[in-house]
């Protein structure tokens, strides 16, 4: 299946009737952002999606032919040929849509990505909240056309292109590793499975990670053999990882019945492919868990005939109301079937009280539901957790069924579970902390403060009390801190956290969300930890290090991570910086020597939103703790160089990476300061720094495909959008060495 087409297979249920471009989400279409480092909004475009989208698609879409694309690329010193990825378009189309959202309307993205406005609708709301992601609106972009440039666009061309040679070479964007050469090493065949059923690893309870690379939306619409490859999957194994877990709708798993003979389109197929996954993961010891997010929220249409199954709305969209006793019966009577038609399946996990509209009771919003009103949330929470245990386990006796208390108000819930459930708390939510004077406590994603946590010590309590198995949700190998590299070296904070689990006695653990699946060294701290609880941190990283670098080498591998470990307790942690912060982008977010006005997004664009970004952080400490970490980064740097080999040069590139993410954000959070001050002295300087923060970079991501990508957002950047940068900090620091107001 191509082009996307598969999300016309998840979008079905809820796009029937079809969507026409103008009925796409827009919000309040603000003006869009001018990218003046470019001559025209043409080339802009052009530039962005070389490398990403065939000249004859770009050509198509522009309204011209190929070789006049191909022209326009060459005049500003892109290589002829655009070194397409090998992989389809759905895998980077949130990328495509990133780069383009200030350059194009609907009908012209559609084209660009291979997408109806049906398919593109749909994966606006459910790939894992992409419209908030992009902000909640679209720029009101006019087409672009093709037009022949003008003598100042050529010339303004021509000096682009001889910055590029200077700077970068005949080749720009080429050499090193293609993006996504990742995929074919995790698709390489890993150690040989064990031969017949796979028993259950006895270090411990679950250890559970999503894949690194895994296609989020619907990665059974088409199998799963790309999303969780046989090479990932035994590297996961040798890590100390016993489970994956993957994202599923349940009304695609299942058939409705009689009160829902909507559902089910297209669940054969998944099961299917389903059953090909567990069947795969448990020949390398792993067992498969299917999140589940449910019941999901149902558009407007679907309650003509059920008005009565209504529950609170939330952008065109209601609750199915769990208080209507079809809802929860036909939970219970799908899963029993998935779990029958898949044997083997390791479980569930439940999220209950998430961004997902789902219950009544899933906003808190309860009492907007006639029937509901008079229920407290505790109550509704809990009976959706045990329609889902009577299900799984009517299916399969064996399976775990996980119940996660994400969002939960507080911890009456737990009292509502069934005794067979697993509970699970985030391990580091409401740890206290202080940095640069501000003190303030975890809410979740956080390698930078370890847990656990007061509210995650109380909840296990509670649920013990009950007779409950008890699991820690957390981050091994990297955050929202920062995802665009695999892991982090800050083994001390990993192995802190992991101690403190072992001495709360905790039985298992999910230790990634979409990010940090990635097989590494930080994982296998976790399996150490597992095999031998009572193991102190320094014996565990003793041996680690042995076995990364040599025992040689374990004096540079430990002052290397205890350097990194002690930089990194300066993040300025906070969920703001986590999601709004310009860390994911580091070098490649641009500077505006202007207000953009456009306020930052979650992990979308961090555009140049200063304040949206500080959180309780005044704007010098933001600056000053980003800094504190990347000077303190360099520490780690040089420990690091002291070692050779193969396995330590792959680890200083991410972690050189890393590293100039954190010098960028404090330079960005710096040049904003300045520029509202209007110091452009030092704004000229903060570029000239830039530039040369994405230069270095540049190179770094040409040889490592991992630097830049997580798995639900695809490519932040590319290496060409490290040149953008340095282009456009060369026409920024003339603009600011201009005659002053």
């Amino acid at each position: 299946m191509t082009r996307l087409r598969w999300l016309v297979l998840l979008g079905s249920l809820l796009t029937r009737g079809g969507v026409a471009a103008a009925d796409l989400p827009v919000g309040d279409a603000p003006a869009p952002i001018r990218f003046e480092h470019f001559p025209t909004r043409l080339h802009g475009v052009v530039w962005r999606n070389w490398g990403l989208v065939p000249a004859r698609t770009l050509a198509e879409v522009i309204g011209c032919r190929e070789e006049q694309v191909v022209e326009l690329a060459t005049s500003m010193g892109l290589p002829a040929g655009p070194g397409l990825p090998p992989v389809p378009v759905r895998r980077y189309y949130i990328t495509l849509l990133r780069r383009n959202w200030h350059l194009l309307p609907y009908e012209q993205l559609t084209g660009l990505i291979g997408m109806s406005p049906d398919e593109l609708a749909f994966a606006l709301r459910e790939d894992d909240f992409l419209f908030e992601k992009l902000g909640g609106r679209k720029p009101r972009c006019e087409p672009v056309r093709y037009a022949e440039p003008d003598d100042a666009s050529k010339s303004r061309a021509g000096e682009i292109a001889r910055l590029v040679r200077d700077r970068f070479g005949a080749a720009p964007g080429r050499g090193g590793e293609p993006r996504f050469a990742f995929l074919r090493k995790l698709g390489e065949p890993g150690p040989r499975p064990r031969e017949g059923p796979a028993r259950r690893d006895p270090t411990g309870g679950p250890r559970i990670v999503y894949s690194y690379c895994a296609v989020y939306g619907d990665a059974l619409a088409d199998g799963a053999a790309e999303s969780y490859p046989d090479g990932l999957l035994a590297a996961l194994a040798e890590n100390g990882v016993n489970g994956v877990w993957i994202h599923t709708v349940l009304r695609q798993l299942a058939p409705g019945g009689p009160d829902f003979p909507e559902f089910g389109d297209g669940c054969q197929r998944r099961l299917e492919n389903l059953r090909g996954l567990a069947a795969r993961a448990r020949r390398f010891g792993l067992d498969v868990y299917l999140y589940m997010n449910e019941p999901r929220a149902m558009p407007e249409s679907f309650f003509a005939r059920r008005p009565e199954m209504a529950g609170p709305a939330e952008r065109g969209f209601r609750a199915l109301c769990t208080s209507d006793p079809r809802v929860l019966s036909w939970m219970t009577a799908a899963l029993s079937h998935v779990f029958r038609e898949v044997p083997g399946l390791g479980g569930v996990f439940t999220i209950t009280a998430s961004e997902n509209l789902t219950s009544c009771a899933s906003h808190l919003r309860q009492e907007q539901c006639p029937r509901c009103k008079n229920r407290p949330a505790a109550e509704i929470l809990g009976e959706v957790n045990a329609a889902i245990e009577r299900g799984v386990h009517a299916g399969s006796p064996d399976a775990r069924v996980i119940a996660w208390d994400w969002g939960w108000p507080d911890s009456d819930a737990i009292d509502r579970l069934p005794t067979n459930v697993w509970h699970m708390s985030v391990s580091e939510w409401s740890q206290p902390f202080e940095r640069g004077g501000v003190k303030g406590r975890v809410g979740e994603y956080s390698l930078s403060v370890p847990g656990p946590g007061p509210r995650a010590l109380s909840h296990w309590a509670r649920a013990r009390s009950r007779g409950l198995k008890t699991m820690a949700k957390l981050q091994l190998n990297n955050t929202w801190e920062l995802s665009s590299v695999p892991s982090l070296p800050v083994l001390d904070l990993v192995a802190e956290d992991l101690a403190g689990l072992a001495k709360a006695k905790v039985d298992g653990a999910m230790m990634s969300w979409t990010l940090g699946g990635y097989p590494s060294i930080n994982l296998r701290a976790a399996r150490e930890f597992a095999r031998d609880p009572q193991a102190g941190p320094d014996a565990v990283l003793d041996a680690l290090a042995a076995e990364r670098y040599g025992r040689a080498h374990v004096a540079n591998a430990r002052g290397a991570w205890r350097a990194f470990s002690r930089a990194f307790r300066e993040f300025p942690y906070d969920g703001s910086v986590l999601y709004n912060g310009p860390q994911q982008y580091g070098p490649a977010n641009l500077l505006f020597d202007r207000p953009t006005g456009y306020k930052s997004t979650m992990v979308g664009f961090p555009y140049d939103d200063l304040d949206g970004w500080r959180g309780a952080y005044p704007r010098e400490v933001l600056a000053g703790q980003f800094r504190k970490v990347a000077e303190g980064w360099k520490d780690g740097l040089e420990r690091l160089r002291a070692i050779p080999g193969a396995e330590a040069a792959e680890d200083l590139c991410i972690a050189r990476a890393a590293g100039l993410h954190f010098a960028s954000s404090s330079n960005q959070a710096r040049f904003v300061i300045a520029r509202d001050a209007g110091r452009r002295d030092e704004m000229a300087a903060i570029a000239r720094d830039e530039a040369r923060l994405a230069r270095e970079l540049y190179d770094l991501t040409l040889a490592d495909s991992r630097i830049g990508f997580e798995a639900s957002n695809q490519y932040y950047y590319t290496p060409l959008d490290l040149v953008e940068k340095v282009i456009a900090c060369e026409a920024l620091g003339r603009s600011l060495g201009e005659a002053r107001p």
